[in-house]
């Protein structure tokens, strides 16, 4: 692994804790996060390959990004760390809980699934999935750009009342990621299929999702929690898909309980 893996950290005391950023953000989307965290842990966000400041891989696939993260842990020191995932982010999470287990002290899954589109019974939603990358990737095949994009998207994603402010910053975010970056990461999205692997993840394991989803909706999540044996959920009322922004206080609350339950002092 020889790409360099931008990143943003804040505090320098207490276990690391590592959050790994969805399509639509980079680090500083978990601005919210690192300035809370950063008083009992070492809290640490990543630019994903081809976000940010992290030059793009080769090719993006879910070992390479496994790969990524592996280079991130070992650059700063890390041997086990506490890992947080967002949407993709939270489906690079899993790859990494099955393939460095020993690396891992626990796992934060926010509203991701196992696999790409696939319904409970394990069979794939091709019309959903067909949809989804038509509407991420069907504007900019016709030539609109990513700020043009974003508005759009980020409003189909948010929930019940959103915070203008939080609207504004989301829209900012994923109206600055580089187009091929996006591209690369959709494509990548595209092929994930861990509904028969998660069983095997047996970290402590919470799990957030947000009641108004509507890419990953609360019962998606419940069947995974189910999957798996170390997990459990919490389910924030009101929020939509961007749980750590539209609902902060109460995700950090959620999560910070978590990981004080772990922690040995």
């Amino acid at each position: 692994m020889s790409t360099w893996i931008a990143f943003q950290i804040a505090g320098d005391e207490g276990e690391p804790i590592v959050f790994l950023h969805g399509i639509g953000g980079d680090a500083e989307s978990w601005r919210l996060q690192l300035d809370s965290f950063s008083g009992e842990f070492r809290a640490i966000a990543w630019d994903m390959p081809g976000y940010g400041d992290t030059a793009p891989l080769e090719t993006m696939t879910f070992p390479s990004l496994v790969d990524a993260v592996s280079a991130l842990f070992d650059r700063l020191s890390i041997e086990r760390a506490h890992l947080v995932g967002h949407s993709l982010g939270g489906m690079i999470a899993q790859a990494f809980a099955l393939a460095r287990p020993d690396r891992l002290r626990s796992l934060t899954l926010v509203a991701t699934s196992s696999a790409f589109g696939k319904r409970n019974n394990g069979k794939p939603d091709k019309s959903w999935q067909d949809s989804f990358i038509e509407q991420r990737l069907g504007p900019l095949d016709r030539g609109a750009s990513m700020a043009e994009l974003a508005p759009m998207l980020v409003q189909d994603l948010v929930g019940d009342e959103p915070d203008p402010n939080v609207i504004k910053q989301a829209v900012a975010a994923m109206a600055a990621v580089p187009e091929a970056g996006y591209r690369d990461a959709i494509r990548c999205l595209a092929t994930f299929d861990l509904a028969q692997s998660v069983a095997g993840i047996d970290v402590p394991t919470l799990l957030i999702a947000g009641e108004k989803d509507p890419v990953v909706p609360p019962r998606v999540m419940r069947h995974m929690a189910e999957a798996l044996s170390n997990a459990r959920l919490e389910v924030v009322t009101g929020s939509g898909h961007l749980v750590h922004l539209e609902r902060p206080e109460f995700f950090n609350s959620v999560l910070s309980d978590f990981l004080r339950s772990l922690v040995i002092h």
